[in-house]
């Protein structure tokens, strides 16, 4: 192996493991110890909020439209026994508004006359005895006035039963462009190529599913929930009861996985229970069962993405234009912010002389979809790898070496007209990942269509809030206390959903001051005591408030045998000399950008259709590694959840329904499916993140359903443009698939 210092396998990983007692200080940030929460997780001791108990405590349950589009014309509920209670729009206060403030403030807490799609709450049924609510939720009658609904992207865009937002159905849209005139090269080139690739719904599937408990202290309304960022569900549901902010804390409690899913999907449960607090007087439950998570919560955007590209007659490409389709669903939730990611990421890790794109965020009678880890990114990436290699199919060019020609360069223009500030490792990951896995030897022996093939991508992720959003939108601040007794606590509002932040952030400032991590204090946030540091989002919790917290730590050594206790505050402020306009989308989107490259050999039984992943060798650069161990978890899971989502991960919205429903027909890899991962790092350290790290917890899953699907593609010798692919639709394509997905326009 070349360069063994940037090399990591997993060989080298179990070497470099160290199980600290946290009683000697660290000699790096880099060495894997044992998480924090590890003992507790592993046997069971963990308290989750299905665990919490409340004096006279009461449960809830959701009563959400079985219509996919129409009016509520009659709401039935039978006498309900004593201690029971039916929430809804009609019980929040006077002067309190029938919404929640997520990106928008669209997405209502009741539905109110008009439902969009099927599962809007409608109202909320509370009581002592679990069983009885089911049997009385049964008892109540919705009758509605049906319409015509509108469920995927063709049906949006073409107003299916009359447009429901805006006059166009149309949620959100933008427009990029660089280089020369678009229309004008397009006009002279001497060919002109369409694509069209779709990716599909992804269910997060998380190991807890939703819940949340609703009391009260202190005149105060206590929220404690399974979720991603306390302040989002704060400022989300304070005007519910036209209370002051101050007055809703949100306490999290230890989260089995989020994904994106409890972003801002808590909202929907903590809404109504508010309500139903203010009405009732009684602290209150509300837990999903799997099945109803499944069914009733939000999902990854599918998408819809056309490029038109221009060509000379080697297959050298002029200029790309391309049109981005997001399905939002009925409300807007985070989709502006994904449809941006989207867009910003649609040239991938290539730099084209022009190229312009037009993304819209469609509504349809859809479940709302949200964040989903890579928030927008994955769908935009995994259309440009597929794109390219079908572009280099139809010119008869090995992809690899199609791709490197347009490899982008520190310096070089992106679509937002910034630069790339970093030195791009692309050309190491190739070396290191084309020797381990013997790529160029298989690519030419395999071919196309030998029933083996071996594929490859390349992906990036911008880290953190786009352009200036993290000083002028979000402006996170984190705070650090010394105690007289020599320990530090860390107050920031960053969420541990099984990720590793809780052993990251301490381990950043233990290793700043020297001091064991036993002495380094990070509890789960609690939004009356911490400073709002921004969400557990967009893979900027690491390379943000852990900076922030290094710099607080650095001063509080300064500081440390002067003053028994004290705190240190900081606030996060945007590098000068690279400038963005939010209201334009120009300028530098990202300072910092992890890279990454997958390889992906895969054989297909010719009998059953098959696909057999014989191999996955995986390079990043994240920066540097905070622990080994768990950036190392972070690329093992992030690529099998991008190969499910490209391959068997199936949930079909028929008609504004999902169809897979549960664990036994939404089916995702396991240990038997994907081999032992090989992987490897080219890291280039961040100048703005901790000891040099960046953003990778997103990075990590963006690129590998392309290189697994190129490789498919290659051994069963069909343009794939729709993903996910199961066995049954191997099978399908084998027999009725065309060679080529490309249609060149006829000039």
């Amino acid at each position: 192996m070349s360069d063994k210092k940037n090399n990591f396998e997993y060989e080298e990983f179990v070497e470099s493991f160290n199980p600290r007692d946290d009683e000697t200080p660290l000699c790096g940030v880099e060495t894997a110890i044992h998480r924090g929460d590890a003992y507790q997780k592993a046997t069971g001791a963990q308290k989750y909020v299905a665990d919490l108990k409340f004096p006279d405590m009461i449960y809830a349950r959701m009563i959400r439209a079985q219509v996919v589009r129409g009016k509520i014309k009659k709401i039935t509920v039978p006498a309900l026994p004593k201690g029971y209670y039916f929430i809804t729009e009609k019980d929040i206060p006077e002067g309190g508004k029938n919404c929640l403030n997520m990106i928008a403030s669209d997405w209502k807490c009741f539905a109110a006359g008009e439902v969009r799609f099927k599962g809007e709450t409608i109202g909320l049924l509370c009581g002592p005895n679990r069983e009885q609510l089911f049997e009385l939720e049964k008892q109540i009658k919705i009758e509605y006035i049906e319409e015509e609904a509108a469920t995927t992207i063709e049906e949006g865009l073409a107003c299916k039963g009359g447009a429901f937002v805006n006059d166009n159905n149309i949620h959100c849209q933008l427009k990029l462009e660089m280089g020369d005139n678009v229309d004008e090269i397009f006009k002279t080139a001497p060919h002109v190529f369409e694509d069209t690739i779709e990716t599909g719904y992804q269910e997060h599937l998380y190991l807890e599913t939703n819940g949340m408990i609703v009391t009260k202290e202190n005149n105060k309304y206590i929220l404690y929930g399974s979720l991603q960022c306390p302040f989002y569900v704060r400022k989300s549901t304070y005007t519910l009861l036209n209370i002051p902010i101050e007055d809703v804390v949100v306490r999290q409690i230890s989260t089995g996985g989020a994904f994106g899913g409890k972003e801002h999907f808590p909202d929907i449960l903590a809404g109504p229970l508010l309500v139903a607090e203010h009405k009732i007087g009684k602290p209150i439950k509300l837990i999903f069962q799997r099945e109803e998570d499944i069914e009733y919560s939000v999902k990854r955007h599918p998408s819809k993405i056309v490029f038109k590209t221009a060509t000379d007659d080697e297959g050298n490409i002029l200029a790309m234009d391309s049109i981005v389709y997001y399905n939002v669903g009925g409300y807007l939730a985070s989709s502006y912010v994904v449809l941006q990611r989207g867009c910003f990421h649609i040239m991938g890790c290539y730099k084209f002389p022009s190229a312009r794109t037009r993304g819209y965020g469609v509504a349809t009678n859809c479940y709302p979809s949200c964040a989903f880890r890579g928030f927008g990114a994955p769908q935009a990436i995994f259309a440009i790898e597929t794109h390219m290699s079908h572009l280099a199919k139809h010119f008869g060019i090995e992809p690899l070496q199609y791709k490197k020609k347009y490899l982008i360069k520190q310096g070089d223009t992106t679509i937002t007209n910034g630069k790339v500030v970093e030195e791009v490792q692309c050309p190491k990951m190739i070396e290191q990942l084309t020797e381990a896995s013997d790529y160029y030897r298989k690519a030419k022996e395999y071919g196309y269509g030998s029933y083996k093939g071996i594929g490859i991508a390349f992906y990036n992720h911008g880290g953190a809030f786009t352009g200036n959003g993290e000083s002028a939108i979000i402006k996170g601040r984190v705070r650090l206390t010394k105690n007289a007794n020599g320990t530090v606590d860390i107050f920031c509002g960053q969420t541990e959903m099984g990720q590793g932040i809780n052993t990251a952030l301490r381990k950043i400032a233990a290793v700043t001051l020297g001091i064991p991590m036993s002495k380094v204090n990070f509890n789960a946030p609690d939004t009356s005591i911490v400073p709002d540091s921004g969400p557990t989002a967009a893979s900027r919790s690491t390379m943000v408030p852990g900076y922030l917290i290094e710099k607080a730590a650095i001063e509080m050594k300064e500081r440390w045998n002067s003053e028994d206790s004290f705190s240190v505050e900081r606030q996060y402020q945007h590098p000068e000399g690279y400038p963005w306009d939010q209201a334009t989308f120009q300028g530098y989107a990202y300072l910092g950008y992890g890279w990454g490259c997958a390889i992906v050999e895969v054989e297909v039984d010719k009998r059953t259709s098959e696909v057999h992943i014989k191999g996955v060798w995986s390079s990043h650069d994240v920066g540097n590694c905070i622990d080994k161990r768990i950036v190392h978890g972070q690329v093992n899971g992030g690529i099998a959840q991008g190969i499910g989502w490209a391959s068997t991960e199936l949930i079909q919205n028929i008609n504004g329904k999902f169809k897979e429903k549960s664990m036994s027909d939404y089916i995702v890899p396991t240990s038997m499916d994907i081999p032992e991962q090989k992987v490897f790092f080219a890291n280039s350290p961040y100048e703005w993140g901790p000891y040099g790290a960046k953003g990778m917890g997103e990075l990590v899953f963006n690129g590998v359903g392309a290189a697994y699907i190129d490789a498919l593609s290659r051994a069963i010798n069909r343009d794939i443009s729709k993903i996910p692919v199961p066995s049954e639709y191997v099978c399908d394509h084998v027999l009725h698939g065309t060679n080529s997905c490309l249609i060149e326009e006829k000039k």
